[in-house]
């Protein structure tokens, strides 16, 4: 009894405290009345949103090892000789960057670990992002009001990839240097003006003595702080817009159905945080990741022997593998399509199409309603198949930029290898295309049989004939609710009136 009594006294005071942290706060900050209702904003719980928050996180967690790294990293391409505790590099000359990630990784307490969180975070903030750009396509979710976080989350993309290339080179190995050479020759490929970009970014002749300081004055401040600031933009417009949510039974364009803020929202979304820091540090402890120590110092007269990328830039690799040695002279000048159309022309066009598409396909649609809630890709063939079409090809150049390994693993000839890749990225993404809008299409015909017969049972009963028949039972309301396309039918073919605006 006397336990009990402590408890309930003690859960009184709790309350108490609560409380009146909660008024301290709502007098002094617009969480309540003067925010719209901060604390009680509805998230909808499914698992589908909670990519961008681990993006989120993973970015949180770049940003604290990254402080750490700073404090041991020295961004300089001075040559010295090697003396530490890495003994089958002492006495080899290498650059003072080398230098001293080989010390954060064998000298600094947890300075391995750190490091390799660092990478494995970088790979994670990637890939969520990827993802996450992938669900609100498939479902919609950039359109009418949501084209500027569109194009701000596409932007932030094009920033993570830049960012991850720059600390990936900061290192000044043999493996980061063979992608600074191929970056080198990308820049050269630039009409006119290649020669002087290159120029630029190396302050002189390959490999130059200021690339590695440049680079990480992009990496630590200007391409973070920019992301910072997209990030934050970003999140005010999803606060300040509804969340998109599912379809469902009441749930309809004008309200959002899910988790208020405080204190569930929050309370999961802290956990789904430690649960990305405990993954994440499980990986870094477990799974070794760019051991550059097995690589050795960047030497301008020798290439790394199977050497690939991070995952994220292994499209542009095998892109720069497909495409035949092409040139053309042109006044004496010699344009070399081989590099130019995979290295510059490719990308350049890939991230105009990703900024474009909300305006063009509610120019081609003709929808200009707002819309809240997710589409189901199916109910959408002409998106899906193209964003299918546009994985099928991204997946081939994935694979061609390993055509070397893959070739040597499979003992095949690489030459015959890159041939399949180069009709498969011609052939695949259309195939891709029309097979999906029949799926879809299937998927719509499927959906329309299991409304109008009800769903099967598993029972098969005996006719009076001598014939055999499925059983069938009434689909329940809220399935029913989706199927019928509630939200999209009904909700977006009019503009809400100025009244429902009201209500």
């Amino acid at each position: 009894m006397l336990w009990r009594r402590t408890r309930a006294r003690a859960g009184a005071r709790a309350r108490r405290a609560t409380e009146r942290a909660a008024d301290y706060v709502d007098g002094r900050l617009p969480l309540y009345d003067g925010g719209g209702g901060l604390l009680r904003k509805a998230f909808p719980d499914h698992w589908s949103f909670l990519l961008g928050e681990i993006a989120l996180y993973s970015f949180v967690v770049l940003l604290l090892t990254g402080v750490w790294l700073t404090l041991f990293f020295h961004p300089s391409m001075t040559e010295v000789v090697y003396h530490g505790s890495y003994t089958p590099l002492n006495g080899v000359r290498m650059s003072a960057a080398y230098e001293s990630t080989l010390d954060i990784s064998f000298d600094v307490r947890g300075g391995l670990l750190l490091r390799q969180l660092h990478h494995w975070a970088a790979l994670v903030f990637l890939a969520a992002i990827g993802l996450h750009l992938l669900r609100v396509f498939f479902t919609g979710a950039f359109r009418r009001p949501r084209e500027v976080n569109w194009l701000i989350g596409v932007t932030l993309f094009l920033l993570a990839l830049a960012e991850g290339f720059a600390g990936y080179s900061l290192p000044d190995d043999l493996l980061s240097g063979t992608g600074l050479r191929i970056a080198q020759g990308i820049m050269l490929s630039i009409p006119l003006v290649g020669t002087y970009v290159s120029m630029f970014a190396f302050g002189g002749e390959f490999p130059g003595e200021e690339l590695i300081p440049r680079l990480y004055s992009l990496h630590i401040l200007l391409i973070p702080g920019l992301l910072l600031a997209l990030v934050t933009v970003h999140l005010i417009l999803v606060f300040h817009l509804k969340h998109t949510q599912w379809a469902g039974r009441g749930r309809t364009q004008r309200n959002a159905v899910g988790k208020p803020m405080f204190p569930r929202f929050t309370a999961a979304s802290g956990g789904l945080f430690f649960m990305v820091f405990g993954v994440l540090t499980l990986l870094s402890g477990v799974a070794q990741i760019n051991p550059i120590w097995a690589y050795g110092p960047y030497r301008a007269d020798i290439v790394s022997t199977g050497s690939q990328p991070d995952w994220y830039v292994g499209f542009l690799e095998g892109s720069l593998r497909l495409v035949p040695p092409w040139e053309t002279t042109v006044a004496g000048h010699t344009v070399m399509w081989n590099v130019l159309l995979p290295a510059v022309v490719l990308p350049g066009i890939l991230f105009m199409v990703l900024y474009a598409y909300p305006f063009v396909e509610r120019r081609v649609t003709g929808a200009r309603a707002e819309r809240h809630l997710c589409d189901r890709p199916r109910d959408h063939p002409v998106r899906t198949g193209l964003g299918v079409a546009a994985l099928s090809c991204y997946a081939v150049l994935l694979a061609a930029g390993g055509n070397d390994i893959i070739a040597d693993t499979f003992a095949i000839s690489v030459n015959a290898l890159t041939w399949v890749f180069r009709i498969a990225f011609l052939a695949l993404p259309p195939l891709a295309f029309m097979v999906t809008r029949r799926v879809c299409g299937a998927l719509q015909e499927a959906d329309q049989k299991r409304l109008t017969e009800g769903e099967e049972t598993g029972e098969v009963r005996q006719t009076l004939a001598g014939g055999f028949e499925g059983s069938h039972e009434p689909v329940d309301e809220e399935r029913r609710y989706v199927l019928r396309g509630y939200g999209y039918r009904v909700e977006e073919e009019r503009e809400p009136s100025a009244g429902e605006l009201e209500r």
